[in-house]
């Protein structure tokens, strides 16, 4: 069976292109030379998506068919922009909740996350044009619908948004187990970005260095980090929380 998030063919993807909707990915066969495909490919890093070129073994796998070395896959959601989703969180009277996702690729993670994000009223999911988690099927039915209702923000470079928020007056707290801090000592009830790590290598170094906080979640037991879906819940909820009892005091 085909996945329902891939188009190939030179004439299918143009007519994609057409269409107006985001593409998510673009493999396109090595050494294949035409004014087509070099089309497609100036397209594709016009709007800031990911181009691989591949063997012809790599489409092989992905499709049976006569895919004439190019294979796209689709967005299956429109991304917004987090230059403007910032300031019309702030104009609309509430304080902006965004959550970063540094380099998190499994696509079941991203979606727990968007589900979780959703139901803790976080504004915006930003994350990487390159080594982020396809938004596939298998992500939005993850998300139980959620990343059809919730802002996500491709950016090219993680460090500039990040630079962004914090001339925008929002906090900026990264979590891991490396933290110097415990999560329940620091305010988060104000403006504020959340950087959560990949699932292998963590926060990157660029991005720590630009938080202006380090936390960590308390583990008692005998293992030291968590899933970052799990984290996400933990760490959202934890605004949530503070949020509400500034509220109520």
């Amino acid at each position: 069976m085909e996945n329902k998030d891939m188009v190939f063919g030179i004439h299918p993807v143009e007519e994609l292109i057409k269409s107006g909707k985001d593409l998510e990915k673009v493999f396109i066969q090595s050494g294949l030379r035409s004014p087509q495909l070099a089309a497609i490919a100036g397209y594709a890093r016009s709007k800031g998506v990911v181009v691989q070129y591949v063997p012809l073994e790599k489409l092989n796998r992905l499709t049976r068919k006569n895919h004439q070395g190019v294979v796209v896959f689709v967005c299956q959601i429109s991304y917004q922009v987090l230059e403007e989703v910032v300031p019309m969180t702030y104009e609309a009277g509430k304080m902006p909740f965004v959550v970063i996702l540094d380099h998190v690729t499994d696509v079941r993670n991203f979606g727990a996350i968007a589900r979780t994000c959703y139901a803790a009223g976080v504004d915006a999911i930003v994350i990487p044009s390159h080594g982020s988690a396809l938004i596939n099927g298998d992500a939005m039915k993850t998300s139980a619908g959620a990343l059809s209702l919730i802002n996500v923000c491709r950016v090219d470079n993680i460090k500039d948004a990040i630079d962004f928020m914090k001339a925008s007056g929002l906090k900026v707290v990264a979590f891991s187990e490396k933290g110097n801090k415990n999560i329940w000592q620091s305010d988060l009830s104000g403006p504020i970005a959340l950087i959560l790590g990949s699932e292998e290598d963590g926060i990157s170094e660029a991005c720590l260095k630009r938080a202006d906080e380090h936390l960590v979640i308390p583990m008692p037991g005998d293992i030291d980090s968590l899933n970052v879906s799990v984290a996400a819940g933990i760490v959202t909820f934890e605004v949530v929380r503070q949020r509400m009892t500034t509220i109520a005091i």
